[in-house]
């Protein structure tokens, strides 16, 4: 592989404007694929998969036509369909095409394609950045004589392990976070209510109820009623290491009282709706946007880290916002549209899930009524365990596997054939 930096004819694939909303089949807790790229020369070539954390594959080569066939636990390629569409490149020696996809439920495969007979000679899953959870999952195949490639045909698979088991973890850090607070007062509703006092004591609240559960470390991003600005915030969560970020808020409607219910927003780089935006927009008003968190000093391998990091947590955050509706159901009164988003900066830190939780409005005074009363506050707040526990315990995993064909990407023009063969 050495030769290959001088004569390689290099394709890299520009990464997909893909997001939770777009949805994706199987497993949206498995890790994530946001980038591939392959070199060949005449002799070698090497596939590439940027992931957001490595995986076990074993790779083994089948006949009629020549092809090696990788396998690995499910993986969601968020990757453009048009990569891999080989027509234009001026030099096709060893792989001429290839395509991956959901195999069955928990499995992924990557087919490649040979012009000539190749080999695996390596296939590894190393991390991008020492200390981050990213990886290159890293597929070379040399050149090798057609009976050496049949010999593998009849051969056991090459496995090349990922890394030992993870140790296990601590407590999940859970971060409550009151909006407002201090002379920020955030939204004022009938008889003189303050949604600064309203959130504090719904998550004074919640914190209790999780410490009972006993499950998780809880970090309120404010003790009392004193101003954090929204840089503060989340530096707190990362500070803690927080596996799951909740903001709490109220709104005011003073246009239409008749507005009401619980709302759960996760950050998105467009509103879904005009309400939406208008509502990041006052939370946003509050100050500037956090900081991005330290980056390593490559610029290239900044943005595939962060990407990554932003891709598989809004997955996770989509997750856990649409459990949390579920459970709110009923516990509490929702939104007409319980469920949206929007470009929330307290929500943006890359290294957690986070949402943001409208608890009501404060111009309605249904609404008001409920949010002062400690039975609404217990049982609102009881509804949010019961989906935090829902949530650590294993997100999403759809009810019935799809086929062996579902969610696959080919780098072909033509049809791609079936993972299966």
């Amino acid at each position: 592989m050495a030769r290959m930096g001088r004569l390689a004819a290099f394709a890299v694939f520009t990464l997909m404007g893909a997001s939770p909303e777009r949805g994706f089949a199987g497993d949206p807790a498995a890790p994530v694929a946001v980038g591939v790229r392959l070199s060949q020369d005449e002799g070698a070539a090497k596939l590439v998969f940027d992931l957001s954390r490595p995986v076990d594959a074993t790779a083994s080569a089948l006949s009629s036509p020549d092809r090696i066939v990788v396998d690995m636990p499910e993986v969601n390629f968020q990757l453009d369909p048009s990569v891999g569409r080989f027509g234009a490149l001026p030099n096709v020696s060893i792989v001429k095409d290839f395509r991956f996809g959901l195999l069955a439920s928990g499995k992924s495969r990557i087919v490649i394609d040979l012009a000539r007979a190749a080999c695996p000679a390596e296939i590894s899953a190393r991390p991008i950045v020492e200390g981050e959870p990213a990886a290159r999952l890293a597929i070379e195949l040399k050149a090798c004589d057609p009976s050496a490639f049949a010999a593998l045909v009849r051969s056991p698979a090459v496995s090349t392990p990922s890394g030992p088991p993870p140790a296990a973890s601590a407590k999940p850090v859970i971060v409550l976070d009151p909006g407002h607070g201090g002379v920020d007062s955030g939204a004022r509703g009938l008889g003189g209510v303050q949604e600064k006092t309203l959130v504090f004591g719904f998550c004074a609240e919640l914190k209790r109820q999780l410490d009972a559960t006993k499950r998780y470390t809880i970090v309120m991003t404010r003790d009392g009623d004193q101003y954090v600005d929204l840089d503060d915030r989340v530096t707190i969560a990362r500070k803690a290491n927080a596996s799951l970020f909740i903001s709490v808020h109220a709104d005011a409607l003073s246009e239409d009282a008749n507005v009401s219910g619980s709302t759960v927003y996760t950050v998105a780089d467009r509103a879904s709706d005009a309400e939406a935006a208008r509502i990041a927009a006052r939370e946003n008003a509050a100050d500037r946007g956090p900081g991005g968190g330290s980056r390593p000093d490559n610029p290239d391998v900044a943005d595939i880290l962060f990407d990554l990091k932003r891709r598989e947590t809004r997955t996770y955050a989509h997750i856990f916002s649409r459990g949390l509706v579920d459970n709110l159901q009923g516990a509490a009164k929702l939104n007409h549209n319980p469920e949206r988003s929007a470009g929330f900066v307290v929500l943006k830190a890359p290294e957690f899930p986070s949402v943001l939780v409208e608890l009501g409005y404060l111009s309605n005074p249904q609404d008001v009524k409920s949010l002062a009363t400690p039975e609404w506050r217990a049982k609102a707040a009881g509804a949010m365990v019961k989906a935090i526990d829902a949530f650590f315990a294993g997100p999403g995993k759809p009810d019935s596997a799809p086929s062996a064909e579902s969610g696959v990407v080919s780098s072909a023009v033509q049809a791609a054939a079936p993972l299966a063969h």
